[in-house]
């Protein structure tokens, strides 16, 4: 068993922009923290690393500070499940809750047009 599953636990952090992160300090996540930039990038990464964390939900604006090595390495990452969340502004779409629920889920999700 790799070190960074036994540390790992089930506590939650939120990176992100303010209606994001008020929402899940409402919600009882404590580990939530208004940012964006380079700060926001610094942050991910340091919770990433931790090994103190099983889910880490970060937003749109966060999301578009990292680089696209970043991006991709935190995409397939498990342990702990980085989640991506759209901003409040933007419309998600269907592709992007697809790959979100095939990532976490594990299962394709199918839109039949009629």
């Amino acid at each position: 068993m790799s070190s960074k599953t036994a540390t790992q636990s089930g506590k939650i952090a939120v990176v992100g922009e303010r209606e994001l992160v008020l929402g899940y300090r409402l919600l009882g996540v404590e580990d939530a923290f208004i940012a964006s930039g380079s700060e926001a990038q610094k942050i991910v990464m340091d919770l990433f690393n931790s090994n103190n964390y099983g889910l880490v939900v970060v937003g749109n604006e966060a999301r578009m500070a990292l680089s696209a090595g970043t991006r991709e390495k935190l995409e397939s990452s498990i342990i702990p499940l980085v989640v991506f969340m759209p901003s409040l502004n933007s419309q998600a779409t269907e592709e992007s809750l697809s790959l979100l629920a095939r990532r976490v889920l594990g299962v394709d999700l199918k839109v039949n047009a009629k």
